[in-house]
């Protein structure tokens, strides 16, 4: 009886690990992070949700999810750009509903159709498509960009909607991007790997009446290996209504955050990345 109860014990334990929706990104999949350990628990919202972003079987980056503000809090993931063609595609994340639903992202109208979801079910655990519509001088921001991945799966599991946030249209197209595509490929030159971490702070206002928060902030930051002897690290943060990125040191971009959230100070990676 002892042996059968150990081995359901280790059954959940394992089917745990393996879920996209998962209880911490420490056992499930620390590769996104610098040394494995992610963000302290002062970026934590009172509703999280730690996702291993699954699609085709494959994790692809980690997103710690707000699911009373229905926005990412940040998304974290290795910096691997290539050329390739930008999805179209948006998906969700179904164990976002419940555990007995897939564990990779899906669309929207596979969850209606093929698993017999409605729709109000899938928006009381995250955004929908409905709520990015009719957008006024905003749109669909992603903090894990898809140009920042070099094969075709890759860049479509950036397409989840739990990887987007409300984002001013001109920062999205104008200074956001040119950091996202100019500044960090400058940055990178000499870099082995960069883990990436991108977050959004959760501001006054709202889209979609009131279902999905409008971030006062976007900010990222880097953390460089070019060698054994040598790791860089620099990081931005943005006003999300003005078309401007200031350039921090980590440990600057760590203070401010810190007085943002509130919730006390902030480290978003393991202390051998230096803060000057």
């Amino acid at each position: 009886m002892l042996g059968l109860l150990l081995l359901q014990v280790l059954a959940s334990c394992l089917w745990l690990g393996h879920s996209e929706v998962v209880k911490s990104f420490e056992t499930s999949c620390p590769q996104f992070f610098f040394h494995e350990i992610p963000p302290n628990e002062a970026l934590e919202p009172q509703k999280p949700a730690w996702i291993c972003q699954r699609y085709k079987n494959q994790y692809y980056f980690a997103t710690l999810y707000d699911r009373k503000m229905r926005i990412p809090v940040y998304s974290a993931y290795i910096y691997q750009p290539g050329p390739g063609k930008r999805p179209k595609t948006w998906l969700v994340e179904p164990q976002l509903i419940g555990p007995t639903y897939p564990k990779s992202m899906e669309k929207e109208w596979t969850l209606l159709n093929q698993y017999n979801v409605t729709l109000e079910k899938l928006s009381q655990s995250q955004a929908i498509l409905h709520d990015y519509k009719n957008l006024t001088g905003l749109n669909r921001g992603h903090l894990n960009p898809n140009g920042h991945h070099d094969d075709y799966s890759s860049r479509v599991a950036t397409f989840t909607l739990t990887n987007i946030v409300p984002q001013d249209e001109k920062l999205n197209g104008g200074a956001w991007n040119n950091y996202e595509q100019q500044t960090m490929i400058r940055r990178t030159q000499d870099c082995k790997t960069t883990y990436v971490i991108v977050g959004a702070v959760p501001g006054n206002n709202y889209i979609a009446k009131g279902r999905v928060n409008k971030p006062s902030h976007l900010w990222s930051a880097a953390c460089c290996v070019v060698d054994n002897n040598y790791i860089k690290a620099w990081a931005v943060i943005a006003e999300n209504d003005r078309n401007q990125v200031q350039l921090l040191t980590l440990g600057e971009l760590e203070d401010t955050l810190t007085e943002l959230y509130g919730r006390g100070q902030v480290s978003l990676f393991d202390s051998d990345c230096p803060r000057e």
